[in-house]
């Protein structure tokens, strides 16, 4: 063509991608080399192919263009034909010339005339065994060097620590292998203090790296510390971010106006600045133990954290800084802080925060933060004990009961319940709102227990508690009448008093005659209903009605027979009925001698049980 272009084509400058893995990253295969290359080009080639193809492709090829050169009177479906056996020809052509060619060479091997075939000696290479002897010397004697160079200070420091009663490296090491994770990498020892063996998954790492400690410092520790414990020959070094001491403080107080100023008070942050002694005098295992708690208080605050963002709670908590903000009750806030001091900088202390004395009392609930590392440690628990299958062969993980989900034909509710679970933030939560739920409650009881003086109200609250659920039991009971009867819980407090009258009566012999606790006559009472009963001597000539109304108190009355005050008439002429109960006259209890209301009514059964 006139106007052709000349076209470069040339292998793309990337490679292919091999694999993308999760993070996004792309592996790309590596480049072919020249070997690999040719290689890849020659499997191109089909070798099946005989030669005769080649040469009818090639015939095919002149044979057309001579078509193109020949007359167009001649017709359209002429082709030249060939002979039938022209293969078979060329295929026993080439046969015979292989065979021939074969039988040449090995007639050339055979015969010895025209060509021998004898083995080609190799050069010989010069020895020189001096110069591998001295290269073998000289390579055992640096091996030598070295070995005695380490004999020499084994020997030293063990002469030393003979010698100044210094302690034992290995030893130490050993004792820190049996409580620690350590591992030797290239010629360093690290080890690891996190909790990912014991199921947590915190992302932080806790690696820590231990060396020997120099004889100097040992000398001079132990000159300076002669009576007490010889230090370790150890040095273990933490990250920074895992130095100093740290805690979880949890703190509840009312809810503030402004929400800058609900920050935890200074006394409840009020964190030691170092652990006890310094930094390089601290022993292994109170270092390692302190740098273990940061992180596990750390992995505690980070999940509070994400999970207060996560919520969906009515009032929505807050996350500023180190410190969580949360609503227990209206008008009572509960604010969890992370306090961590490293000995670098004194102020940790977030803005806002209210100047008291140190030597004030501490606002800190230590049994909320004490329910928070359990927590954590449930969950660390939960994520390495998994539930066994039912059956042995079934998948290791689902609980039994999402494992009976399918026989038992589960609808989509079920499945959603059985997924849910109560994150951290929530169940502390709950336990601070039973805990104030609780103190309400003490409250209230005691309250009663000081403005009723008659009967007693005696609470007991059971030591071992759920963190959610209490249990008190609450006794009524008069002084000095506890054995006859008491009453466990009742609404209203004048039930009591009136059943405690009917069995001090049963005890002194007086018969029950009748009784009410709802009664329908007299005023309406705002509260409860006004109770009754009627009481009569073991004679049978006294009786005593008391009635009991909540608003006005107890009343007692007494009747005797026969009345005084009967007089035949023309209408009840027989004595008779002279028996009869008179009329109820008020006793005043205040002016009657006795403790309490029990003993009072028990002086007076007495006295009118008397026969005079």
């Amino acid at each position: 063509m006139a106007n052709s272009v000349n076209i470069s084509i040339e292998a793309p400058i990337e490679n292919q991608i091999q694999e993308i893995t999760y993070d996004g990253q792309e592996i790309y295969q590596a480049p072919l080399s020249m070997s690999e290359n040719l290689a890849r080009l020659a499997q191109k080639i089909d070798f099946s192919k005989t030669e005769d193809e080649f040469c009818n492709i090639k015939k095919e090829g002149e044979s057309s263009l001579e078509s193109k050169s020949e007359d167009d009177n001649k017709e359209p479906g002429y082709q030249s034909s060939l002979w039938p056996w022209d293969s078979v020809r060329n295929k026993l052509k080439n046969a015979l010339t292989e065979v021939s060619v074969l039988a040449d060479v090995l007639s050339i091997a055979k015969e010895k005339r025209y060509m021998v075939l004898d083995p080609i000696q190799a050069e010989p290479v010069d020895s020189r065994p001096m110069v591998q002897v001295y290269g073998r010397k000289k390579a055992l004697s640096a091996a030598g060097a070295v070995l005695l160079a380490g004999v020499e200070r084994l020997r030293a420091s063990e002469t030393m620590r003979m010698t100044r009663n210094m302690p034992d490296f290995h030893i130490d090491l050993l004792r820190l292998r049996q409580n620690w994770r350590l591992k030797k990498v290239s010629n360093t020892i690290v080890g690891d203090l996190s909790y990912r063996t014991a199921g947590s998954k915190f992302s932080q790492t806790g690696v820590f790296e231990v060396t020997k400690a120099p004889e100097e410092q040992i000398a001079q520790a132990m000159s300076m510390n002669a009576s007490g414990p010889a230090p370790s020959a150890l040095r273990v070094t933490v990250p920074p971010e895992l130095q100093g001491v740290a805690f979880i403080s949890v703190l509840c107080q009312k809810e503030q106006e402004d929400v800058v100023t609900a920050t935890l008070s200074s006394s409840a942050l009020n964190c030691p600045s170092t652990l006890l002694g310094d930094g390089a005098d601290l022993h292994w295992q109170q270092k390692l133990e302190a740098a273990q708690n940061v992180l596990f208080c750390k992995e505690l605050f980070a999940r509070l954290a994400a999970e207060a963002v996560q919520l969906d709670a009515s009032i929505p908590h807050m996350v500023v800084g180190n410190q969580i903000m949360a609503t227990v009750l209206p008008g009572i806030q509960l604010l969890i802080g992370l306090c961590h001091n490293n000995g670098q900088n004194n102020n940790h202390n977030p803005e806002g925060i209210k100047s008291e004395g140190s030597s004030g009392k501490s606002e800190h609930d230590h049994v909320l933060e004490h329910s928070l590392h359990q927590l954590l440690r449930a969950v660390h628990h939960n994520n390495t004990h998994h539930p066994f299958p039912h059956p042995a062969t079934g998948p290791l993980g689902p609980s039994k009961r999402r494992s009976l989900a399918g026989p038992m034909a589960a609808d989509r509710y079920e499945l959603l319940d059985m997924s849910k679970e109560q994150s951290l933030l929530e169940q502390i939560i709950q336990q601070a709102q039973h805990f104030f739920m609780r103190r309400r409650s003490e409250y209230v009881l005691d309250t009663i227990a000081k403005e009723v003086k008659d009967p007693l109200i005696v609470s007991h609250w059971n030591a071992l508690n759920s963190p959610t659920q209490s249990c008190v039991k609450i006794n009524i009971m008069a002084f000095g009448y506890d054995a006859v009867f008491r009453t466990s819980l009742v609404v209203h407090i004048y039930q009591h008093q009136m059943t405690a009258v009917q069995a001090v009566g049963r005890c002194m012999g007086w018969q029950l005659l009748a009784s009410s606790a709802h009664l329908g006559s007299g005023p309406v009472e705002p509260l409860s209903n006004a109770s009754s009963c009627l009481l009569a001597s073991p004679n049978g000539d006294r009786m005593i009605a008391i009635r009991c109304e909540p608003s006005v108190g107890i009343q007692v009355f007494i009747a005797q027979s026969p009345r005084k005050d009967f007089f035949a008439s023309e209408l009840v002429q027989d004595k008779k009925w002279e028996n009869l109960g008179g009329a109820f006259k008020e006793i005043k209890l205040e002016k009657m001698e006795g403790k309490n209301f029990l003993n009072k009514m028990e002086l007076l059964m007495a006295c009118l049980s008397s026969p005079s």
